[in-house]
């Protein structure tokens, strides 16, 4: 049984403006065309490092610029809540919400001890952190994880819908057990616990954030992933209407779609070998790592992202390039 704590990192991204999505620079569009093509221009000046192989217990670390040193905005006295935080992308949104200023709620399924680690990581910072053990597609999970929240830091500001799962299986093989599943984990669960966040939020007249992970499949194949792609791309719908709906109450929601990153997600469904040689493919030279997507959700739940809602914001080291 894949477990709804492992996060989700598969691409997917569409086209169509009706969703939401920044798309791709238009091939009528010249300036669009002409910036898209420097940019292309001046990765390919030089060559990038060969990428390194690791595995699933020393997973391979490029250079990404170090969250601290990254982070310059504020979240202090913001209390939030990440789904599936005890590894990979989750675990690094804690940290860097942490060093950012905001006291964090963790949510596990499983991995109780790395769950442990992220919140001790947290209070070494001197940021107050809870642990939260659930399953958020069973049907009690929102409210309870939006009330353990609120008990815990007396409010919640921030929501970040990360958990999600990615078992690979055949179309042709795929049944509609394997479909809900997915559906529960990564779609469902994120629009009623947005839902019950949204509630919390507008009835203690917070200027909430919602910060939901899509991923770059939405613009391409995903092997074995119909239902995986099929939910992604729920998510940036979901993140569009629930913008349109939330923001006369002020709350911003907004999604991240990462590209392939460095966490144990993929390494379910590919080898080193192959991990290594997407990373090669890539324009800046690398896979992401988890800190680079957590940068981002700093950016979004932060008021410097202020005037942002209803979008998806694509960090997936400019693959986009070259499709």
């Amino acid at each position: 049984m894949v477990l709804m704590s492992h996060t989700r990192v598969a691409t997917f991204a569409t086209n169509s403006p009706s969703l939401g999505v920044l798309p791709p620079a238009s091939a009528h569009s010249f300036v669009h065309f002409f910036f898209r093509a420097l940019a292309s221009l001046t990765l390919t000046r030089g060559k990038p490092n060969k990428p390194a192989v690791g595995d699933a217990a020393h997973p391979i670390r490029h250079a990404a610029p170090s969250t601290q040193e990254a982070i310059m905005t504020d979240l202090t006295g913001k209390a939030a809540l990440i789904t599936g935080a005890q590894q990979g992308i989750g675990k690094a949104i804690s940290i860097a919400f942490a060093q950012a200023g905001a006291d964090v709620a963790i949510n596990y399924l499983d991995g109780e001890d790395q769950a442990r680690d992220v919140a001790a990581a947290v209070r070494a910072i001197g940021r107050t952190a809870i642990l939260i053990q659930a399953d958020v597609a069973a049907p009690d999970a929102p409210r309870h994880l939006i009330d353990t929240t609120i008990a815990a830091f007396g409010k919640i500001d921030i929501l970040v819908n990360n958990a999600g799962v990615f078992p690979r299986v055949d179309f042709l093989s795929m049944t509609e057990a394997d479909w809900d599943f997915v559906h529960s984990i990564n779609l469902k669960a994120d629009c009623f616990i947005a839902q019950a966040a949204a509630r919390a939020m507008i009835a203690a007249g917070t200027k909430g954030t919602i910060i939901n992970m899509a991923s770059s499949a939405i613009f391409g194949a995903s092997p074995r992933g119909v239902h995986y792609a099929a939910s992604k791309g729920g998510v940036v719908s979901l993140t569009r209407a629930m913008a349109l709906e939330l923001a006369g109450h002020k709350i911003r929601v907004n999604a991240i779609a990462p590209g392939l990153t460095d966490t144990a997600q993929p390494r379910f469904g590919m080898s080193e070998a192959e991990i290594a040689a997407r990373g090669a493919t890539m324009p800046l030279g690398r896979i992401g790592q988890p800190e680079d997507i957590a940068n981002v959700a700093v950016f979004l739940a932060s008021d410097k992202s202020s005037f942002m809602t209803g979008q998806t914001v694509h960090a997936n080291g400019g693959i986009f390039m070259l499709s």
